[in-house]
C-alpha cells in the first residue's frame, strides 16, 4: 500500500472482489465520456482474470485502485510481458521494459499517484523503463486516444477523455509510438489506380483470394495467425501470439466471424496473406447499454446472425514476410479490401469501416490507406519513461 502526501491510498486488488471493483471503477469512468460505449461487464472481468486470460501465461500483473477520505478516485496495472522481455529493444519492447494500463483517474494528483505506484512496482522487479498505456496485451487495447473523443470508438478500440494526455505527460513521460486508424466509405468505389490493381490480380491464374471456410475453423484461425506472428515479427511492439492464445481467440472470435468479410490470399495454393474484418458490435451494445439482461441477449443474438447497417473495422491484415517487399503485397492487400468491400455492401449494407490501428511509421500500410482515400480519425499514443 502506498499512501501519498495528500491522503490517497494506493491499494493492490486482486481475487474475484477485487477484479470486480476495479472493473467496475473503470465502468463508472468510462460511463462519464459522452460517445463511450458500455462493454459486457463479463467480457471485461474475462480480460483481468489470470484463470480466463491466457495473457496471464507468460505475464505478471497487478491491479491497483487508489482512493482517496475510502472513495475509489482511480485505477492503473502494472505488468510485465515476459515474452516481450525477450524481443530487441528496437522494436518497442525489449529487456528492462514494463507497462501500464487500464489508467483512470479523477485528477491530476491521483493519476501522478498511481503512475507512480506503477513505476515503483515495476522497479522492484528490476524493470528500467515503463512504456503505457497497454491494456493489458499489445494485442488489446494499446495506447492513449489522443484524437477522435468526439465519436463513438469501434470494436476492441479503446477510448479516453482527452485530458488524460496531459496528466501523463505532466508525470514526465514522452511519445515513443503513434498509432493511427483510418475511416473509409465503403461505398465509395476505390480510385482508378486500385481498380486496374485488383483487375490485374483477378486475371492472375496464381492467386486466389478466398473466404475463411468455417467448418475448417480452428484450421483456419491457425493459419491466420501464423501469418501474422510471420508478417509482424520484425513490427514495433510486436509479441507473438502463444499456441494457448491462439485457442482462445478462435473460441472468442468465432461467434462474429463472417466468412465473406474475412479473407486468406493463397498464391500457387498456399496461404501467403489474410485481412480479417468484424462487424461493429459496440453499435448494438449502446443499444442495449452493455447488458446482456433482461433482453440485450435477444439483440445481440440477432445482430450477431445479420448484423445489418453495421460499420465494418479491420483489426489486422498481414502478408508473409517473403513477400512484403515485392509489388504482390500492395497487391493482395488492394484485392482483398476490394472483395469485403463489395461483400459488406452486398450482405450487409454497409457504409463505412475503419482500418487500424496503424504505426504511424509503417510506411507500407500509410500508403495503402491513402491510396484507397481513406483519412485519419483516430490517433493513440504510447508513452514511455526510464525508471
Amino acid at each position: 500500500m502506498l499512501v501519498s502526501n495528500n491522503d490517497i491510498v494506493i491499494e493492490p486488488v486482486d481475487g474475484k472482489k477485487g477484479r470486480a471493483a476495479f472493473v467496475d471503477l473503470g465502468r463508472q469512468f468510462a460511463a462519464r465520456e459522452p460517445h463511450y460505449v458500455p462493454q459486457l461487464r463479463s467480457e471485461q472481468l474475462e480480460l483481468v482474470d489470470p484463470a480466463k486470460n491466457p495473457f496471464f501465461g507468460h505475464a505478471t500483473v497487478q491491479l491497483f485502485i487508489a482512493r482517496r477520505a475510502g472513495k475509489p478516485v482511480g485505477r492503473i496495472a502494472a505488468h510485465i510481458d515476459h515474452l516481450a522481455l525477450e524481443l530487441p529493444r528496437e522494436q518497442g519492447m525489449g529487456p528492462g521494459t514494463g507497462m501500464f494500463g487500464y489508467f483512470d483517474a479523477k485528477d491530476e494528483e491521483v493519476a501522478h499517484a498511481l503512475l507512480t505506484r506503477a513505476r515503483e512496482w515495476l522497479a522492484e522487479r528490476d524493470m528500467t523503463r515503463m512504456i503505457g498505456p497497454i491494456s493489458l496485451s499489445i494485442w488489446e487495447e494499446p495506447g492513449l486516444l489522443v484524437k477522435g473523443q468526439d465519436h463513438s470508438p469501434m470494436i476492441m478500440m479503446g477510448h479516453h477523455p482527452a485530458h488524460y494526455a496531459g496528466w501523463i505527460e505532466s508525470f514526465g513521460m514522452t511519445e515513443t509510438k503513434r498509432l493511427l486508424t483510418y475511416d473509409l466509405d465503403i461505398q465509395k468505389g476505390f480510385p482508378k489506380l486500385v481498380q486496374r490493381i485488383v483487375t490485374s490480380g483477378e486475371r492472375n491464374e496464381r492467386i486466389r483470394i478466398r473466404p475463411i471456410d468455417m467448418k475448417r475453423w480452428d484450421e483456419e484461425i491457425r493459419t491466420v495467425l501464423h501469418i501474422l506472428n510471420d508478417a509482424w515479427s520484425d513490427n514495433w511492439g510486436f509479441v507473438p501470439f502463444t499456441e494457448a492464445e491462439i485457442d482462445h481467440a478462435a473460441k472468442k472470435m468465432k461467434p462474429i466471424i463472417k466468412p465473406r468479410l474475412n479473407m486468406i490470399a493463397e498464391l500457387d495454393g498456399r496461404p501467403v496473406a489474410f485481412m480479417m474484418v468484424l462487424p461493429d458490435i459496440n453499435e448494438t451494445l449502446k443499444k442495449v447499454d452493455g447488458k446482456l439482461l433482461p433482453f440485450g441477449w435477444f439483440r445481440l443474438l440477432r445482430w450477431l446472425r445479420k448484423p445489418m447497417g453495421a460499420g465494418m473495422r479491420v483489426p489486422l491484415m498481414g502478408v508473409l514476410k517473403e513477400f512484403q517487399s515485392s509489388r504482390l503485397a500492395s497487391q493482395l492487400a488492394f484485392m482483398m479490401i476490394e472483395f469485403i468491400r463489395r461483400n459488406a455492401i452486398e450482405d450487409y449494407g454497409s457504409k463505412r469501416g475503419e482500418i487500424g490501428w496503424i504505426l504511424d511509421d509503417n510506411k507500407g500500410m500509410v500508403a495503402i490507406a491513402d491510396t484507397i482515400e481513406s483519412t485519419i480519425n483516430r490517433e493513440y499514443v504510447i508513452y514511455e519513461k526510464a525508471l
